[in-house]
């Protein structure tokens, strides 16, 4: 079992700061208070880490695969878990938090999720 390091508790500090903007500037990004942002934030952390394994892993497969067949099949894999991890994400969050938290649409929540992986990048620069 892998354990909670402090770069995850700043991570979860940054998609909460994200996820909050997004809330003040985007009226179609609605979280109904600061405990389900955090919640929310702990979440799609979670669904994060789980979509860079597999992005990870059908990279490595594209990058081994010896024909151009398994190439294109690793290409189509990959774009199905890129635009799969949105739906994901809309999904368990109107699963776990019902109303209470609402991210727009595929092209908001895929513009959050850039956000929060650029965000999550530049922290990490500058803290590690």
């Amino acid at each position: 079992m892998a354990r909670i390091r402090a770069i995850h508790l700043v991570d979860v500090l940054v998609y909460v700061v994200v996820i909050a903007l997004f809330v003040q500037f985007f009226p179609a990004v609605i979280s109904e208070s600061f405990a389900i942002t955090l919640l929310t934030a702990v979440l799609l952390k979670v669904v994060l880490e789980v979509v860079v394994v597999a992005k990870t892993a059908v990279v490595g497969r594209i990058k081994g695969a010896a024909t151009t067949p398994r190439r294109v099949l690793g290409a189509l894999a990959l774009l199905f878990v890129g635009a799969g991890s949105k739906f994901l994400v809309l999904e368990l969050t109107d699963l776990v938090f019902g109303e209470s938290v609402y991210l727009g649409g595929f092209f908001q929540v895929t513009a959050l999720i850039l956000v929060l992986m650029a965000s999550r990048l530049g922290v990490r620069q500058v803290v590690a």
